[in-house]
Parts: structure tokens; C-alpha cells; sequence
């Protein structure tokens, strides 16, 4: 296939929630919750220091996330921040990369951090001026590995419709299901490490005007017993993390043979890769990437800032370090870039561009 051909991202911008938080704050919160409940609480707040988390953002302050509410109202809050924030990131992509939103066959929204029905993107039809005739695919459940496994999808549709053009937006309100009911230890890192965020991405097939870098391949593993890894529980009172401590030692063990599988059906190998861009799970999730795939201190550089300054924005962050990435031009034309996420499942989306 001409290299012409390939779907195209063209950009990916970012939106902030209008709460911004410091991590020492969200460690006060954290240990007035927890302190009664979990033993050692004063030992485990050094949780918070090691993170490499400095400020996050939240859709909402944190005395109304600390307050006991039903879920059904902090559903509702979902609903109408994620199409606020979600409206706000699109008119910025439109105005940076010049496209109307006339000019939008498909969008993709993704999130899983909240219900509605109508989905988002059936509220965004309006919001935005798009076309009644605009297809839309709303995913939910993917959880941090969203973003990559929508720029995946995307490209397989638009290799398809190489003249059409499309619109992914993510949209993660994790500070809004903050569980009153949950005193685990799952709960208490997830406090941590979680902030809200939406970004907005520009995707478009082969035969379209707009530059961009290509999206050469992508690709899925779903590893068979880890369904327990990461998720959700649903209880009466809202949405219960599932995160294992075991997720660093999961990316040593795993990651490596799987992205060198995903590289190899593009006759690649890991050293061929000028840049990796990675969803910043949490400090040492970044080191263990680092470690499984013998990189330097300098190269997971765009990631460790995303995690700095935002905290871990499930299916946002990875498409807040592609946005990093970018605005640093560091990238020359014909190098490879690898995008690599971890979700529920336990799954590893992986997406190849070319520069």
C-alpha cells in the first residue's frame, strides 16, 4: 500500500476541568477519609509523595467530590460536565487544525467513568454543529487503554473510508466516582493516582487534504486469567475500583514479548522504535516500561510530565502524551513512534505511527 494511503492523526488537543488540585491536598482528603479505616494509614500516605504526581484537575471541587452523594447524582454531574468538557475540546481542535465541523464524517467517544444514554456523542451532534447524518461510535469499558484502542478502531475504519474524516473524544471524570463506601487499599492508591481530563483527536483517511502523522498499524492483546486486574465492581452505592498492585510486574513480565509480536508482523523490532508514548499509569508503571524495554531515563520524558501535571486520566492520557509529544517537535520525518496503553481485560492496545 502507498504510504499516501495510510489514515492520518492529524492533532490531539487537551481540555482541563476547571478544578485544579495539588497532590498535597488531595493527600489531606485522602487521610481524613481513610484514617480510621485502614491500618498504617500514616505509613501508606507515602503513596502520595512517590506517585510523580504533582497537581491534577477535577470537574468538580473537592469538598462536593468528598461529600456522600447517591450515584445517581454524581451520574448526572458526569453527564453534564463530560458534554461540556468534551464541546470545549472539540471547538479547540477545530480552530487549531482549520477543519469545520461540517467537514466530520464519524466521531468516536470514549469514556468509562460514567453512564448516559443517549451517549455523549449523540448530545454532541447539536452542540457542535456536526451533520445529522454524522455515524457515530460511542465505547465504553476500556478504561486506560480508551485512547490508543480508539485511535486503533479509527484507523481501521477510516482504511475503509480513506476520503472521510473523524473525531475522537475522551472524556475521564474519575475524581466523580470517588466510592463513600470503598475503604480498600485499591481505593486508597486510585486516590492517588486519578484525575479527570478530556482531549479531543483528528483523525482522517488517506485521501484526505490534511497532514498528519500515519497511522501505519495496531493491534490488541487480551491476556486469558486477568479479568481481575483492572475494572470496575458495581455496588448499589456507585462504581468500586479494580486495580491490582500487580501491574508493573504484569508490564515486566508481558509487555515486551507483546509489543515486540505487534512490531514483528510489520517486519520491526523495538529498536527500531524512535518513540515510545506510553499511558502514565503511575510512577512505577513508567519505571517498569522503562526496565522491561531497556530504555533510557530520558525517554519516556513526555509521559512522566502527563503524569506530573495531570495525575492518570484513564483513556485521556495517553492522548495528553501524544499531545506533550507533539507540542515538543522533537520528531523527524519517516521516524516510528509506538503508542502503547493497558486496560481492562487485562488488555495492551498498541497503535504504529510514522512521522
Amino acid at each position: 500500500m502507498n504510504s499516501r494511503k495510510y489514515p492520518r492523526l492529524v492533532d490531539v488537543v487537551s481540555q482541563k476541568p476547571p478544578y485544579p488540585v495539588a497532590q498535597r491536598d488531595v493527600k489531606d482528603f485522602a487521610y481524613s477519609f481513610f484514617k480510621n479505616q485502614i491500618p498504617a494509614c500514616d505509613r501508606l500516605l507515602s503513596v502520595f509523595d512517590n506517585a510523580g504526581v504533582e497537581k491534577r484537575y477535577f470537574s468538580a471541587p473537592l469538598d462536593w467530590i468528598g461529600e456522600n452523594r447517591s450515584f445517581e447524582e454524581r451520574n448526572n454531574r458526569y453527564i453534564q460536565d463530560s458534554l461540556e468538557l468534551s464541546t470545549l475540546a472539540a471547538i479547540k481542535l477545530f480552530e487549531k487544525t482549520g477543519i469545520e465541523p461540517s467537514q466530520i464524517d464519524h466521531i468516536l467517544f470514549v469514556s468509562t467513568t460514567g453512564l448516559a444514554t443517549p451517549s455523549i456523542d449523540a448530545r454532541l451532534i447539536g452542540e457542535l454543529g456536526l451533520k445529522a447524518n454524522t455515524r457515530r461510535i460511542p465505547i465504553w469499558g476500556l478504561g486506560c487503554a480508551g485512547g490508543v484502542l480508539a485511535l486503533a478502531h479509527c484507523a481501521d475504519l477510516l482504511r475503509g473510508y480513506p476520503g472521510r474524516t473523524a473525531l475522537i473524544i475522551n472524556v475521564e471524570l474519575c475524581g466523580l466516582t470517588f466510592n463513600h463506601g470503598d475503604f480498600s487499599k485499591s481505593n486508597f492508591i486510585a486516590t492517588a493516582l486519578f484525575g479527570d481530563g478530556a482531549t479531543a483527536a483528528l483523525v482522517v483517511g488517506g485521501e484526505t487534504e490534511f497532514p498528519g502523522a500515519e497511522i501505519i498499524a495496531q493491534g490488541e492483546t487480551t491476556w486469558p486469567g486477568s479479568k481481575d486486574v483492572m475494572g470496575w465492581n458495581f455496588q448499589s452505592n456507585g462504581m468500586q475500583v479494580v486495580f491490582s498492585r500487580k501491574i508493573p510486574q504484569i508490564v515486566r513480565e508481558k509487555i515486551a514479548d507483546c509489543l515486540a509480536d505487534f512490531l514483528a508482523e510489520e517486519d520491526l523490532q523495538i529498536t527500531d522504535i524512535d518513540h515510545f508514548l506510553i499511558h502514565p499509569g503511575g510512577a512505577k508503571v513508567i519505571r517498569a516500561y522503562e526496565e522491561a524495554l531497556s530504555l533510557n531515563n530520558d525517554e519516556l520524558d513526555a509521559a512522566k510530565e502527563v503524569m506530573r501535571s495531570n495525575g492518570n486520566c484513564s483513556s485521556c492520557s495517553v492522548m495528553h502524551t501524544i499531545e506533550e509529544f507533539l507540542k515538543r517537535g522533537i520528531s523527524k520525518p519517516g521516524e516510528y513512534g509506538l503508542v502503547t496503553a493497558l486496560g481492562p481485560g487485562f488488555s495492551a492496545g498498541n497503535v504504529l505511527l510514522k512521522f
